[in-house]
């Protein structure tokens, strides 16, 4: 099967149903070949489940097989960042945080109060450099909650967020690459994580990165759009 991802051809062979229904708003019948190949046995899969029993083997499909895709992708200047994806009048706002803190909640209350938001990736969306410009892209690869959009939306900040008084405030590129190596893929391969490094560089040096200390009210919504708008 094909699919277009972060406007990427993506060949990948599916066992399970759960990654099947994942991909399908992602599905590509063009005849374009294929950047990016996913193509993991089923004995990995089944491997991974007897390391970890709590997932089901379609569970440790849907984790690794994204795990594959976001490694690849950065022979493409991508990468992933842990983080819940809003879009708002065509910008897009990323909140990345350590499970449990309230990144989804947080993004979620900019669907409550800001009239025509929306989610493109609740959970790992892509980050590409294409044509000059950082864009973050939904994939199928999305979290429990399934929720990601098929489009490509320029990034206009990265917020990581704490919980706390409501207040906002860029930080400097190294407090950032910090937060940033804690919440992406971090390669084994030499050659891959330098390019990580290397694309890392320019996305602290392009776009704004801030840290959100919020709670989950309508004034969080305020401060952190009004904090990182362009």
């Amino acid at each position: 099967m094909k699919l277009k991802v972060a406007d990427l051809i993506v060949e990948i062979n599916i066992l399970g149903e759960l990654l099947l229904s994942r991909v399908q708003p992602y599905v590509y019948d063009g005849e374009k070949a294929a950047d990016i190949v996913i193509e993991i046995p089923k004995r990995y899969y089944e491997n991974k489940h007897k390391e970890f029993p709590h997932l089901s083997f379609e569970e440790c499909e849907y984790l690794w097989s994204g795990s594959s895709f976001y490694e690849q992708l950065v022979d493409f200047d991508g990468l992933m960042l842990h983080s819940s994806c809003v879009e708002y009048e065509g910008k897009a706002y990323l909140f990345s945080a350590r499970s449990g803190t309230g990144k989804s909640t947080h993004t979620h209350l900019w669907l409550e109060y800001l009239n025509g938001a929306r989610i493109i990736n609740d959970d790992k969306p892509a980050i590409r450099y294409i044509d000059g410009e950082f864009y973050a892209y939904g994939t199928p690869w999305s979290g429990k909650t399934d929720e990601s959009e098929n489009v490509g939306v320029p990034i206009a900040g990265i917020a990581f967020l704490e919980r706390g008084e409501n207040s906002i405030k860029r930080i400097p590129g190294i407090l950032a690459l910090k937060l940033f190596m804690e919440q992406t893929v971090r390669s084994v391969k030499k050659e891959t994580m330098e390019k990580t490094l290397d694309l890392l560089g320019k996305i602290l040096t392009e776009i704004p990165i801030y840290r959100l200390t919020c709670d989950m009210t309508e004034d969080a919504v305020k401060t952190s759009y009004n904090g990182m708008k362009v």
